[in-house]
C-alpha cells in the first residue's frame, strides 16, 4: 500500500507524479502494489503521519487486503511514529528512502558499489539507532561483545561507527585507483552521460561503443559506472562515462555514498544529459539532474541536451514543445540510432576545442 500525503497548497499534480513514480520504484523492489492512496492534511501527525481517523480505515485496509508493507511518499519518518504506526497496523511501515537504498542493495554488483550502498544504509540508520531500539540485524554482521552494563544501543552505535570508519578507508584505496586511471587518461576526451534514472544513458552507450552493458527498463537498472570508448570518425575518439541515474528527492547520504563514483562527472571535459521525452514532467526531471550537477560544482560545464526515445512518442505537442524550450537540444533515439550522428558531431567539436586549449 502506498501513501502520499498532501499539506494544504501542495500542487496535487506534482503528489500524483511522485506517488506513481514511488510505484515503479516499489516494483524495482520486487512488491506488488495493492492499492495507493493521497491523504489531505493540514499538518503531518506527529504520532502517526496521519490521522486517526483514516488510521483506522487503514488499518481494515491492511486486514481485508492482506497488505504486508505499508510505503510512505516521505524521505525522512521519524522512528517513533514507525513504532507507532507497526503497532497499530501490525505490518511494517517504510518511506522512499528505504526502498531507494533497497533497489541499490539489489542492484550492487562490483565492490566499490557494495562498500557504497553499505556506507548509504550505516549512515541513514547511525542517528535513528534509538528509536528503533539498537536492532541492527537487518543490515548483517555481528554486534561484537558488550562491556559490563553497557547498554546494547551503545553497544550497536560504536559498532555502527567502526564499520563506517573501515569501509570508507576500503573506499579512499579504491578512490586511490581510480585517480591513477584517470591520470592515464588525462590526454584523451572524456564525457560524462548523465540523466534522470531509466533515460537511457546505457542504451546510448551500448550504441555509440557498440558495447553491451546492462540495460533493463527499470529505475536504476546500473549502479556502477562504466567507461567506453567511441570512436566519432575515423580520426577522432572520445571515452564516455555512464553514471548512476538520478532521481528526485535522492537521499543525500546516498549520494555522499556514491561520491566517488560521481567524481567521474566532476573529472570529465563534458556532460551528456540524456532526456527520456516520453517522462510525465520532462522539465522537473532536468532540473533534479541539473541541481545534483550544480551540487557537484559541475554547472559550469559544457552539456548536450540529447532527448532520447522520439521513436516512442507520437505527439508532436510534445516535439514541438521541447524544440521551443530547448533549441539546442538533440532530438533522438538511442534504440534506432537517430540523429547519433550529430550527437558525435557535437562531442567532435570539444575535440577541437581541447586541441586549441
Amino acid at each position: 500500500m502506498l501513501l502520499a500525503v498532501r499539506i494544504k497548497h501542495q500542487d496535487i499534480d506534482e503528489i500524483q507524479y511522485s506517488l506513481d513514480e514511488l510505484k515503479m520504484l516499489v516494483k524495482t523492489a520486487g512488491a506488488v502494489t495493492v492499492d495507493s492512496r493521497i491523504v489531505n492534511r493540514e499538518r503531518l501527525d506527529a504520532s502517526y503521519i496521519i490521522g486517526k481517523g483514516f488510521l483506522n480505515d487503514l488499518r481494515s485496509m491492511v486486514r481485508d487486503h492482506e497488505i504486508k508493507l505499508i510505503v510512505f511518499d516521505l524521505n525522512n519518518i521519524r522512528p517513533a511514529q514507525v513504532r507507532n504506526l507497526e503497532e497499530q497496523l501490525k505490518c511494517r511501515v517504510v518511506g522512499r528512502t528505504e526502498i531507494i537504498l533497497d533497489i541499490f542493495a539489489r542492484r550492487a554488483r562490483s565492490a566499490e558499489s557494495k562498500i557504497q550502498v553499505e556506507l548509504a544504509q550505516l549512515r541513514y540508520i547511525l542517528p535513528r539507532l534509538k528509536g528503533l531500539g539498537g536492532v541492527l540485524s537487518r543490515l548483517g554482521g555481528g554486534i561484537g561483545t558488550r562491556g559490563p552494563g553497557e547498554k546494547m544501543l551503545e553497544t550497536d552505535r560504536r559498532h555502527v561507527l567502526r564499520r563506517i570508519n573501515t569501509l570508507s578507508k576500503k573506499l579512499k584505496k579504491i578512490e586511490q585507483h581510480r585517480q591513477r586511471t584517470r591520470k592515464s587518461r588525462e590526454h584523451e576526451l572524456v564525457g560524462a552521460v548523465v540523466g534522470y534514472t531509466n533515460a537511457g544513458k546505457s542504451t546510448l552507450i551500448n550504441l555509440m561503443a557498440k558495447d553491451d552493458l546492462f540495460v533493463e527498463n527499470r529505475l536504476f537498472a546500473t549502479l556502477e559506472s562504466y567507461t567506453r570508448r567511441v570512436y566519432l570518425n575515423s580520426e577522432n575518439r572520445a571515452l564516455l562515462t555512464d553514471t548512476v541515474g538520478f532521481i528526485r528527492n535522492l537521499p543525500a547520504h546516498l549520494v555522499d555514498s556514491f561520491r566517488s563514483t560521481l567524481e567521474e562527472i566532476t573529472n570529465s571535459d563534458f556532460l551528456i544529459h540524456v532526456v527520456d521525452i516520453t517522462a510525465h514532467d520532462i522539465e522537473a526531471n532536468i532540473k533534479t539532474v541539473e541541481d545534483e550537477i550544480e551540487s557537484l560544482d559541475c554547472g559550469h560545464k559544457p552539456v548536450i541536451l540529447f532527448f532520447n526515445k522520439v521513436d516512442a512518442c507520437s505527439d508532436e505537442t510534445v516535439l514541438n514543445r521541447v524544440q521551443s524550450l530547448y533549441p539546442g537540444g538533440i532530438l533522438g533515439s538511442a534504440r534506432t540510432g537517430h540523429r547519433i550522428d550529430e550527437l558525435k558531431t557535437r562531442i567532435e567539436s570539444y575535440k577541437d576545442r581541447q586541441h586549441r586549449d
